[in-house]
C-alpha cells in the first residue's frame, strides 16, 4: 500500500499531525494507497511558501516567456506520464480508463494553452481627456490561489484552475478532494520535474473542516477556486467574503436535455444516454432532465429505454465497460435515497431502480442505470441534483412551454437542445438561463471555452481566455506631463 506525504515548497513532506487515512478503490472496494490528512499548520507551511515564491522567490521576477516555458514543459510531462496518471485515477474513483485517457490527452493541451498565454499579458495606454497626464494599465497577479477540487476529475480541475492562474504569475495550493487525493499527488512530481521553483504549485491533502476551511479563512490566500456541490460552495462563498477574498465557483446542475419533434430521434437517444449515464451520472453537466415534445415522447423514450437496456456495468480498466461503480459510500447512499424518494413521488421506474449485482461487480457500488416516467418538474427528483444514474422524463408541448421547465430550476449550468430548425436553436439558446448551451450534442467541452454556470451552479467562468481574467487585477497609473503645478492642485490664500 502506497503512502503518500503532502507537497510543500517544493519537498514532499509528512503531515503536521503525523495522521494518514486510507483510500478506497470504488471497483474493488479496497484500500489502495494512504492519504495524509494536513492540518492548519500545514496550511500555514504552503501558503508561506506560495507567498515567499511569488513575492521575493524566482517565480516573482522570472520573466512571462520564461513561466510560459516552464508550463509547456509541464505540458509534455503529461503527455510521457498520461497511462500512469490515468490508472491512478482509475483507481481512486472509479471512472472509466477510456475516459480518463480522454482527459489526459487534453489535459496536456490546457497547459499548453495557458503556457501561451503566459507572455500575452499585458495593460493598455488610455488617451484621457487630460491633456498634461499620460494614463496607463498594469495586469497583475492577484497573489495566493488555494483550488478546491472535486473527486470525480482531479486532474482536470487542477489544470483548469491552476494553469491560468500560473500563467497569471500567481502561485497556487491544491486541496483536492479526500476521497480522490492519489493523482494530483502523482501530478505533483511532475510540477517539480517540469522546473517550477518551490513555492509556485502546493498540495495540501486533507478533510474539509481542517485543510479546505483553513485556506479559505488564510489572510494571505487572495483567491478560492471551488468545484463541488452547491452547499459547501455557499459556505466557502460566505467564510471567503469575511476577508474579502476572489471567489470563483463551478457547483451543481440539474441540467435539461431538450429534444424537440424534428430532431434527429437516433442521434438524439445517444446524446441523451450518454449525458446522464456518462461517468455514472456524476458529473456537473449531467442531462439528469430529459425534456422531450409529448408527440413523440412515447416512441423516444422506448428508444432510450432500449439502448439502456445494453449498457454495460464493471471494471473501469475494461475498454468493454460503459459506466463504472459510484466513486464513494456516501454518494452511493445518496444515490439510493433519491431512488426511494422518486418511488415514494409516484413516478413511474422504466429501468433499473436498484444496485446492480453480477459475478464481476461484488467489490463495488453499482447501480443500475434508471429511467423514470410521470415526472412534473415539481418533484425532488427533478429539481434537486443526484449526481448518479438516474434519468427524469418530462413531457412539453411547444417552446415556450420547454423554456418554462428548462429554467424552472435553481441551477443553471448546462443544457442541451436537439432540433433541426437553426432559428429554435437560436432562440432556445438564448432563453435559457444557463452558462452553456449544446445544440445537437452533448458534453462537449472545450478547455478554449468558458464554462461556468447561473443561479446556484456558481460564480466566474473557467477555461478560455476568461479565465487568466480572473487571476489578474487591474493596477491605473496616471503620469503628469507639465512641468508646473498640477491643475487640480490645492491652491493656498
Amino acid at each position: 500500500m502506497k503512502k503518500y506525504q503532502l507537497f510543500v515548497d517544493g519537498d514532499w513532506v509528512d503531515p503536521d499531525g503525523g495522521t494518514w487515512t486510507d483510500t478506497v478503490d470504488p471497483y474493488r472496494g479496497e484500500a489502495w494507497a494512504q492519504i495524509p490528512l494536513g492540518n492548519q499548520n500545514d496550511v500555514t507551511r504552503a501558503v508561506s511558501a506560495a507567498r515567499r515564491a511569488m513575492t521575493d522567490g524566482p517565480w516573482s521576477s522570472m520573466s512571462a516567456s520564461a513561466r510560459g516555458k516552464i508550463m509547456r514543459r509541464l505540458g509534455d510531462l503529461v503527455l510521457a506520464n498520461a497511462d500512469h496518471l490515468a490508472a491512478v485515477e482509475v483507481r481512486d474513483n472509479g471512472k472509466l480508463l477510456a475516459e480518463v485517457n480522454g482527459q489526459l490527452a487534453s489535459l496536456a493541451e490546457v497547459w499548453y494553452y495557458y503556457a501561451g498565454f503566459a507572455d500575452k499579458i499585458q495593460g493598455s495606454t488610455i488617451p484621457i481627456e487630460k491633456s498634461d497626464s499620460v494614463a496607463f494599465t498594469y495586469r497583475e497577479p492577484i497573489g495566493v490561489v488555494a483550488a478546491l477540487t472535486a473527486w470525480n476529475s482531479p486532474l482536470w480541475f487542477a489544470a483548469v484552475k491552476c494553469a491560468p492562474a500560473l500563467a497569471a504569475g500567481c502561485t497556487v495550493i491544491v486541496k483536492p478532494s479526500e476521497f480522490a487525493s492519489a493523482s494530483t499527488l502523482e501530478f505533483a512530481e511532475l510540477t517539480r520535474q517540469a522546473g517550477f521553483p518551490a513555492g509556485v504549485f502546493n498540495v495540501v491533502t486533507g478533510l474539509g473542516p481542517d485543510v479546505g476551511s483553513a485556506l479559505v479563512e488564510h489572510p494571505d490566500v487572495a483567491k478560492i477556486t471551488f468545484t463541488g456541490s452547491d452547499t459547501t460552495g455557499a459556505q466557502v462563498y460566505e467564510s471567503a467574503a469575511r476577508t474579502m477574498k476572489r471567489v470563483s465557483l463551478e457547483l451543481g446542475g440539474k441540467s435539461p436535455n431538450i429534444v424537440f419533434e424534428d430532431a434527429d430521434l437516433d442521434k438524439a437517444a445517444t446524446g441523451v444516454v450518454s449525458g446522464i449515464f456518462g461517468a455514472s451520472g456524476q458529473m456537473c453537466s449531467a442531462g439528469s432532465r430529459l425534456l422531450v415534445h409529448s408527440s413523440i415522447k412515447d416512441a423516444f423514450t422506448e428508444k432510450l429505454v432500449e439502448i439502456a437496456r445494453s449498457i454495460r456495468l464493471g471494471d473501469p480498466n475494461d475498454p468493454l465497460t460503459n459506466v463504472g461503480p459510484i466513486a464513494t459510500p456516501p454518494q452511493y447512499r445518496k444515490v439510493l435515497d433519491y431512488i426511494d424518494i422518486a418511488n415514494a413521488e409516484g413516478a413511474r421506474c422504466l429501468l433499473g431502480g436498484k444496485p446492480a449485482s453480477g459475478s464481476d461487480l461484488t467489490g463495488g457500488q453499482f447501480i443500475e442505470p434508471t429511467i423514470y416516467t410521470d415526472v412534473t418538474n415539481d418533484m425532488r427528483i427533478a429539481q434537486e441534483e443526484v449526481f448518479g444514474p438516474i434519468l427524469s422524463i418530462i413531457e412539453f408541448e411547444d417552446e415556450k412551454h420547454a423554456i418554462a421547465l428548462g429554467n424552472d430550476v435553481a441551477y443553471g449550468l448546462v443544457a442541451g437542445v436537439w432540433t433541426e430548425n437553426v432559428g429554435r436553436a437560436l432562440r432556445m439558446s438564448k432563453a435559457l438561463d444557463v452558462g452553456t448551451v449544446w445544440v445537437n450534442t452533448y458534453r462537449t467541452y472545450s478547455y478554449m471555452v468558458p464554462f461556468g454556470g447561473t443561479k446556484q451552479s456558481g460564480l466566474g467562468r473557467e477555461h478560455g481566455i476568461e479565465a487568466v481574467d480572473g487571476y489578474l487585477d487591474t493596477k491605473s497609473i496616471v503620469i503628469a506631463t507639465d512641468d508646473g503645478a498640477p491643475s487640480n492642485a490645492f491652491v493656498m490664500r
